[in-house]
């Protein structure tokens, strides 16, 4: 159902859960830095906070600018909540960054990658600042994390998640989730999940599709497992919703790069298994003649490639999972047989 508001957008410089209204949407803007004129710069953020004490769910979309699948993710995830029988508090992010955002592009005003310097710093660069505050002022208060992001410009992705499967909330919350891909992936240091998993707060990164664009199946898959997890977590009532087939494991994954410059083909097509030794890509030079053929290195699952034609040297051709072996200990597996016997 489409949600109606009536209410005020206020103002704010912190998230502070104790004061957001009960039982309706909050509709917020998140000041953390200040313009060239002196302007506030601000952040978009929607709450729903319920009658019952509960977790906090922190959901972020568009830390990378250009990302806007999650935008539309948030939205359709607070037309299906109802106030009434919520349990806690949904906390979500519109927008993360706002500058880039309004540019169409990916990184911060000077270049920077937000998902590379968490948590920011106070006193440093205006990136840095900006990353500080929007951990301190928002992020801080998540008891969970679910990190919406798709694939960068000129690549494509399926819709896959990095979690640490070794972290028995992560992995349960990743298959409630239910992605085409699991990549079992312990946090980066400087991203803002691992600035998260150092906090406490479990967290999942989400990647949904490709940028630049609405992709509404994969939207509303997202949508159903983000209400899944609202459910495990007991934010929500239990209700019966549909599976959706079983998500491939990968155990680790890898990029593959060119060797020399030209026009790149993938013919790898997404969630392809592949075996090693495959012809995966072409690279030809601008007159038209192979310069070199790309083969997988080992057998796996695509599970994102490149689809901009201009690739100089060392440019990304594909991302390639590797699929967890029979019998290979991976936390995550036992989570699933569990949630299978439950009928989750």
């Amino acid at each position: 159902m489409a949600r109606t508001f009536s209410g005020e957008i206020k103002n704010i410089e912190r998230l502070e859960l104790s004061e957001l209204p009960v039982g309706v949407e909050g509709r917020f803007m998140v000041e953390l830095t200040r313009d060239g004129m002196g302007m506030p710069v601000r952040a978009p953020m929607v709450t729903l906070r319920g009658k019952k004490d509960g977790p906090t769910l922190g959901i972020v979309a568009a830390l990378h600018g250009n990302e806007v699948n999650g935008i539309r993710t948030i939205h359709e995830l607070f037309d299906r909540i109802d106030p009434a029988t919520l349990r806690g508090t949904v906390v979500a992010l519109v927008v993360a960054n706002v500058p880039g955002f309004l540019l169409r592009q990916r990184v911060y005003l000077d270049g920077t990658d937000l998902n590379h310097i968490m948590p920011g710093k106070e006193g440093g660069s205006s990136a840095q600042v900006y990353a500080h505050r929007l951990v301190d002022r928002v992020i801080s208060k998540f008891d969970y994390l679910v990190d919406l992001h798709t694939a960068s410009f000129g690549r494509v992705n399926t819709l896959y998640i990095r979690s640490d499967m070794s972290h028995a909330t992560c992995a349960k919350m990743t298959y409630m989730l239910r992605p085409q891909i699991i990549l079992h992936n312990p946090a980066y240091e400087g991203t803002l999940r691992d600035e998260a998993m150092d906090r406490g707060i479990p967290a999942v990164t989400v990647e949904i599709g490709d940028p630049h664009r609405f992709q509404p199946e994969m939207i509303k898959r997202t949508v159903t497992g983000l209400r899944a997890v609202l459910a495990e977590l007991e934010m929500t009532p239990r209700r019966q919703l549909a599976a959706g087939p079983e998500p491939i494991m990968c155990a680790s994954s890898s990029w593959m790069y060119t060797k020399a410059g030209g026009l790149l083909d993938v013919s790898a097509r997404m969630m392809q298994q592949v075996e090693r030794g495959d012809q995966v890509a072409t690279l030809r030079d601008v007159f038209g003649d192979v310069v070199e053929r790309y083969n997988a290195p080992t057998d796996g699952v695509i599970i994102g490639k490149a689809v901009d034609p201009v690739a100089p040297t060392g440019a990304r051709i594909l991302h390639l999972g590797v699929m967890v072996e029979p019998g290979e200990d991976i936390v995550g597996r036992d989570v699933a047989s569990s949630l299978k016997k439950e009928g989750k």
